[in-house]
């Protein structure tokens, strides 16, 4: 059979098959369990014959000589595709990235159920959606309206939108409720329904703070429950901002475990030496 051995070098690490052939994967079975093969820095070729090489991180490198254990290689996935990262020795996929973000947006924890992120996207899923239907519920489900109306620019909008597609029919209520809103009279008309039973619609205008009107009855209807509400479903849409970030962006690319990788571990030790 082939004589194979392993040609460990600092550059280009992979296995020179001295002989006839040099293509590994017809052999694969015939291989001794001490044989493993370790991915070339350069494009995953060999060498010495140039032919492509398949890839096997942390394999044991033969049981005989100096060479013998565990050789931990970095496999360069970023420079080839930038959807990969590496965190804690474990190569990521974050897939299509925009489109991960996207999902993410649209409900919460969807963009990394899209990247098979199945732990982080129940978390976000769960407790995101929890604090903004409660906050929902305690405001007596009227905390959430879209109006730039004059003396009603409902600034909070912009902070419960980040929840994704739980907020949106509150956009659909506005433009509903200002076709019957004449600009040069500001006066909602008699013969408005709202749709959906009056679901995330807004409140029937005018608004002024020195007059009594539908506002004023939510907040007295509702009491302190009313402004917390509101900060409930600010909170999980702001919440939610961090979670599109994360999976547009990944983990941070530090090992989470707090062990330094081999290559910090070995520039410390030289930082001391000097």
């Amino acid at each position: 059979g082939c004589e194979m051995i392993a040609n460990v070098r600092r550059r280009s690490t992979c296995w020179r098959i001295l002989g006839s052939d040099c293509v590994i994967s017809k052999h694969f079975s015939r291989l001794s369990a001490d044989v493993a093969f370790v991915q070339n820095a350069r494009g995953g070729r060999c060498r010495d014959c140039h032919q492509p090489q398949p890839a096997f991180r942390n394999r044991p490198l033969g049981g005989h000589g100096p060479q013998a254990g565990f050789m931990p290689t970095k496999i360069p996935m970023a420079a080839k595709n930038e959807s990969l990262i590496e965190v804690d020795d474990r190569l990521i996929d974050l897939r299509n990235r925009p489109l991960a973000a996207f999902l993410a947006w649209l409900i919460p924890g969807a963009g990394h159920f899209y990247q098979r992120r199945y732990a982080k996207g129940t978390m976000y899923l769960v407790c995101i959606l929890s604090l903004w239907i409660i906050g929902f519920s305690i405001g007596g489900f009227h905390v959430v309206y879209a109006s730039r109306f004059p003396g009603d620019h409902r600034w909070h909008y912009y902070l419960q939108a980040g929840a994704g597609l739980v907020a949106l029919p509150a956009i659909i209520q506005t433009r509903h409720i200002n076709k019957y809103t004449p600009l040069q009279s500001g006066v909602t008309s008699g013969d408005y329904e709202p749709l959906w039973w009056g679901f995330m619609s807004p409140p029937h205008r005018p608004v002024a703070e020195e007059k009594t009107d539908e506002v004023s009855a939510w907040y007295a209807r509702h009491g302190a429950g009313y402004e917390m509400g509101t900060w409930y479903t600010m909170i999980a849409g702001l919440l939610n901002i961090l979670v599109i970030y994360d999976a547009y962006a990944g983990p941070l690319g530090i090992p989470i475990s707090g062990r330094k990788r081999p290559e910090d571990a070995a520039e410390s030790v030289e930082k001391s030496k000097a």
